[in-house]
């Protein structure tokens, strides 16, 4: 096997468990430290596979040089909190809250070099994950002016911290339809869905365009698809893109991989695929000593 970069998760809920397993399988990244505030299933879990746990906060794993990389899954208050102590450590962050500290990273999109110079970073949300690619497609062949996105997701997969952080989450995901997704404008509209069984994570993605070409913009989408589904094999069309006049819609369907979560969970699991996509790429980075 080879040399692996030690990483810490902040926050052992439902994203911070499933982001353990999916880490356990990366050929570059080892976890080394799991952070609660309490006793928990995840800190269970873990202490299971033998990690190192503690349930009093960040200050402990700070002081473990040794641990270059930690994953915030915990809420974006606590982040605000962590991040200046993240820095002063010297460990690069990966933000899965919507605090939004560092910019906005979209692994298919933008993971481009000077991302690697920089220590916090920010995985949006995971309606984010899930729109900002199509809105980026479509924006790149047919000049996106308006960006609407309506994600629905079950209620059961949304934990107490999405619930907290609505307000925040829907303002993020807005932002990163434009700052990343290049649109004009835009809006995002988040639902939890109640119904039984749980459905899949699935969003509406709609876009009116100045220069309407439905090939070109399929084309493109598709590329971007492919991208995605090298870390999110869930990802997949509901409803292929159509056309009326200038406006493009589309309906992208996630499944979960099914780790810790259910499959209906693919709104966490892509988040948590996408972070993992994210500190394996610094990993290559410190392990080749460009960090």
């Amino acid at each position: 096997m080879g040399k692996k970069v030690k990483v810490a998760i902040i926050g052992p809920g439902n994203i911070g468990t499933d982001l353990l397993y999916k880490l356990r399988r990366s050929p570059l990244l080892e976890v080394a430290y799991v952070v609660g505030v309490k006793e928990s299933p995840g800190i269970e879990i873990a202490k299971g596979f033998g990690i190192p746990t503690t349930i009093k906060g960040i200050d402990e794993m700070l002081s473990v040089d040794e641990i270059k990389i930690v994953f915030d899954c915990t809420g974006a208050g606590p982040h605000l909190q962590h991040a200046p102590k993240l820095k002063a450590a010297g460990k690069i962050a990966i933000d899965l809250t919507p605090a939004a500290v560092g910019p906005y990273v979209v692994p298919s999109v933008n993971m481009d070099e000077k991302i690697f110079n920089l220590d916090n970073v920010n995985m949006v949300t995971c309606a984010g994950q899930a729109t900002t690619p199509i809105v980026y497609a479509v924006n790149r062949v047919a000049d996106v002016y308006y960006a609407e996105i309506v994600s629905s997701v079950a209620s059961k997969s949304a934990g107490p911290g999405t619930r907290q952080n609505l307000n925040e989450f829907i303002e993020t995901t807005t932002k990163s339809l434009k700052i990343i997704g290049g649109a004009d404008s835009s809006k995002a509209i988040i639902v939890l869905n109640p119904a039984e069984p749980p459905i899949m994570m699935r969003n509406t993605i709609l876009t009116r365009v100045r220069k309407p070409d439905l090939p070109a913009i399929r084309a493109s989408i598709d590329d971007i698809i492919a991208k995605l589904r090298t870390y999110v094999p869930g990802y997949r069309f509901l409803v292929e893109p159509i056309m009326q006049g200038d406006t493009v819609t589309t309906v992208i369907e996630v499944e979960g991989l099914g780790d810790f979560l259910p499959k209906h969970a693919g709104n966490l699991d892509i988040i948590n695929a996408a972070a993992v996509s994210v500190g394996e790429r610094f990993a290559q980075r410190i392990l080749e000593g460009k960090r």
